[in-house]
C-alpha cells in the first residue's frame, strides 16, 4: 500500500525539486506526536511499538496490585479472576491453580492508573481522538506450561470480543511487566492483518484444552507473515482491534507478566451483535454475566457499558 506520493514542481531557480507528502492515513490523526513513518508503520502493519514508555516504578506498583489480589488480601468488584485450565501453581499462595488473568480492574485504583498514564493516553489519542474511554482492562499472567501446551492464546482479532464500532477509532495498548521473549510466550502478529474484515471465532479444538473465552480464528492464511514482539520491559505496543495476533507457550519456569488496556472513542456506538460472527461470544458473555449477577435480561452492550470509564475528554457516546 503506498502511503508516501511526490510531487515535483519546479524552483525559483527553473530546477525540479521533489517533496514527499503522506496521503490520507486512515488509521491515525494529524498529532505532534506521532513521526511520518510512524503513522505510516502503523497504517500498514497495524501495530507500532514504543520502547520504555512505562516506568519501571510505575511496573513495579502494578505487580504489587497484583500480588495483594492473588493473596486475598483485597476485594475488587466486578474483577474477574482467570484461572488455568491446567494443574500450574500459582507463584504466591500455595495449593491454588495459576491465576493466569485479571480481566476488569476499573475498579482497583492502582491498576487502572495505568489507563489514564498521560504518556499512554497521548499515544493512544492519535489513534481515538480527544474523547477517550477505557473499556477492557487485562493483567495477563502467563503461567510456565505443564505439558498441555493451555498457556498459548489462539490467533484472534480483539474486535471479535467488542459491540462497538468504528473499529478504527479502538486501540489497543499493551505493556510489558518484565523481559518478554519467544520462550515465556510474546505476542505474535500478523502485520497488515487489520486490513482485512472480522473473522469467524470459536474455541480452538486441542487436545490440552483451551481457558475460558480463548477463543481464536477459525481461518487465515498460514503463509502470512508472523513477527515476534520480543520487548523489555515498560515497553508497549499499541494495535488495531483487527490485527491478528496470540502468543506462544511460555516454556520457562517463571510467570510472564503483561498490563494493557483497550481504548475507544466515546463517539464510538454499539451494534448489535445477533446475526454477525460474534453472536456466540455475545451469548456466551451474556450468559456468564446473568449467572454472575443473578439478572435475565443483560444484554451484551449493557456488560460493556458498565465497565467503560472516561480516562480523557468528554463521555459523549459510550
Amino acid at each position: 500500500m503506498a502511503l508516501i506520493h511526490c510531487i515535483k514542481q519546479a524552483s525559483t531557480s527553473g530546477q525540479n525539486v521533489t517533496y514527499y507528502q503522506p496521503q490520507a492515513l486512515r488509521y491515525s490523526f494529524d498529532n505532534d506526536l506521532l513521526s511520518t513513518e510512524q503513522r505510516i508503520s502503523y497504517e500498514e502493519d497495524g501495530f507500532l511499538l514504543i520502547k520504555g514508555l512505562v516506568s519501571g516504578e510505575d511496573i513495579d506498583r502494578f505487580r504489587v496490585a497484583f500480588e495483594r489480589i492473588c493473596r486475598r488480601e483485597v476485594q475488587v468488584p466486578g474483577l474477574v479472576v482467570m484461572r488455568d485450565v491446567s494443574i500450574a501453581k500459582s507463584e504466591f499462595v500455595p495449593n491454588q491453580k495459576a491465576i493466569s488473568k485479571l480481566q476488569d480492574f476499573q475498579e482497583e485504583p492502582e491498576l487502572f492508573r495505568y489507563c489514564s498514564l498521560p504518556q499512554i493516553l497521548n499515544y493512544v489519542e492519535c489513534f481515538t481522538g480527544p474523547n477517550i474511554m477505557a473499556m477492557h482492562t487485562m493483567l495477563i499472567n502467563k503461567p510456565p506450561d505443564t505439558g498441555n501446551k493451555t498457556s498459548r492464546h489462539p490467533m484472534h482479532q480483539d474486535l471479535h470480543y467488542f459491540p462497538f464500532r468504528p473499529a478504527d477509532r479502538i486501540v489497543c495498548s499493551w505493556t510489558a511487566m518484565e523481559k518478554i521473549h519467544r520462550q515465556n510466550g510474546c505476542l505474535v502478529v500478523l502485520p497488515g492483518s487489520h486490513h482485512g474484515t472480522l473473522k469467524e471465532h470459536d474455541y480452538p479444538e486441542w487436545e490440552g484444552g483451551v481457558n475460558k473465552m480463548y477463543h481464536g480464528v477459525r481461518d487465515h492464511d498460514p503463509n502470512h507473515p508472523r513477527v515476534h514482539l520480543e520487548m523489555e520491559k515498560g515497553d508497549t505496543v499499541f494495535f488495531h482491534p483487527l490485527l491478528i495476533h496470540g502468543s506462544g507457550m511460555n516454556q520457562t519456569q517463571g510467570f510472564r507478566k503483561a498490563i494493557s488496556c483497550h481504548y475507544a472513542s466515546a463517539d464510538c456506538y454499539y451494534i448489535d451483535v445477533r446475526g454477525t460472527t460474534q453472536e456466540n461470544i455475545g451469548q456466551e458473555v451474556k450468559e456468564i454475566a446473568a449467572r454472575k449477577y443473578a439478572v435475565n435480561d443483560v444484554t451484551f452492550e449493557d456488560t460493556w457499558a458498565v465497565r467503560g470509564r472516561l480516562v480523557q475528554g468528554d463521555r459523549t457516546n459510550l
